[in-house]
């Protein structure tokens, strides 16, 4: 059965720093597709990071270039690196996994996590 744990939300300050991790398990994570998505309250949800199996890498445009997703094949771990945090970037994160990069664009994932509150006070 497949599973997907999210860790390491938290309450910051604007500017500040937070890794988030996810910890998969039930299947073999190097053949898969990952994402980190995220809803605000009252807000549509959406993607954040994507990572292909073979490691390449797109990110929406409001977090471009603060925001980096990588992975740990070894430890079956995806990560989520969020440096100078916004107030606007609150919400609840979530990563997500499928076989398949185009579903995972699409916001259309198999397997969902239980999400981890970021919360940013400005």
């Amino acid at each position: 059965q497949v599973q997907l744990v999210e860790s390491g939300g938290g309450s910051v300050q604007a500017g500040g720093s937070l890794r988030l991790s996810c910890a998969a398990f039930g299947y073999t994570y190097s053949t898969y597709c990952m994402g980190w998505f995220r809803q605000a309250p009252g807000k549509e949800r959406e993607g954040v990071a994507h990572i292909n199996s073979d490691g390449r890498t797109t990110y929406a445009d409001s977090v471009k270039g603060r925001f980096t997703i990588s992975q740990d094949n070894a430890k079956n771990t995806l990560y989520l690196q969020m440096n100078s945090l916004k107030p606007e970037d609150t919400a609840m994160y979530y990563c997500a996994a499928d076989v398949s990069i185009s579903r995972v664009r699409a916001g259309s994932p198999l397997y969902w996590g239980q999400g981890t509150q970021v919360t940013v006070s400005s």
